[in-house]
């Protein structure tokens, strides 16, 4: 019971603020009469997600699953660079400097180009990679080399073998570190699934999310723009909340960041 006390506040709090800001955003709209393309109210997004409900469903699909593409690529290539990069000195050396130059460059830059040189699917899902890889790959890197130096000291005293190694001390202890790389991989690969589908519209393609709302500006269909926005913002939520259910059940028998989190 003390338990569901102290975890009320983290649920009924920001429940009240939204239902305030609502409350709010309705009552300005009605009381100043502000015209639907300057500012619809929460009522009439509400009214229009469901009217328009099967296309922008279909639409939120299809941003999900360039979404998703794009981050399990980025998980993937992370990964499995960030463990060569712990294996060779000299190829991290070599290669790491680029994959700063991906992470520095604005994708919103990168995203025409790529849709000049690939398929507009295969375009959307590279930008979502670009954005995602970095955080997996140096988040890993970086606890890959975190590992207490007396329990490395230990192995090697052992004869433990490098594949040893990986597996009992530096897997375990980057593991909270690749954790909360996805974290941040999984908003940023929506990130750039939109910004890519934004630059696929302008090219007169594209039947995502983000289409929709560029084409809802467009048309000055303002509620179904919010409508889409609003659908935007629950995957992200959706996305955020997922990884963090992940990291807690893989965490939470012996990692101090869940620990603390079962009171």
């Amino acid at each position: 019971m003390n338990r569901e006390w102290r975890r009320a506040p983290r649920i009924i709090l920001p429940a009240m603020i939204f239902v305030l800001v609502i409350g709010v955003w309705e009552a300005v709209v009605r009381i100043k009469q502000i015209p639907p393309y300057i500012l619809p109210s929460p009522s009439l997004i509400a009214q229009t997600l469901v009217q328009d409900w099967v296309v922008l469903f279909d639409s939120l699909l299809t941003t999900l699953r360039t979404t998703l593409e794009g981050f399990a690529a980025a998980v993937i290539g992370g990964i499995a660079l960030a463990l060569l990069f712990s294996r060779s000195k000299w190829v991290e050396t070599a290669l790491f400097p680029y994959a700063i130059v991906l992470q520095v460059t604005p994708v919103i830059a990168i995203a025409p180009l790529l849709l000049i040189y690939l398929p507009q699917h295969l375009a959307v899902v590279a930008c979502a990679f670009i954005v995602a890889f970095f955080p997996v790959l140096s988040n890993t890197l970086l606890g890959l080399k975190s590992i207490d130096r007396n329990l490395a000291g230990l192995f090697t005293l052992y004869g433990a073998s490098p594949g040893q190694t990986l597996r009992y001390l530096k897997l375990p202890s980057a593991l909270p570190y690749l954790l909360g790389g996805l974290r941040i991989a999984g908003g940023l690969s929506l990130i750039g699934a939109v910004v890519a589908e934004i630059a696929a519209g302008s090219a007169g393609a594209g039947s995502g999310l983000a289409y929709r709302i560029a084409e809802s500006s467009y048309r000055l269909n303002i509620p179904r723009m919010f409508a889409a926005l609003l659908l935007l913002c629950a995957a992200g939520i959706v996305i955020h909340i997922a990884l963090s259910l992940v990291s807690h059940l893989v965490l939470r028998r012996w990692h101090e960041s869940a620990l603390g989190t079962e009171a």
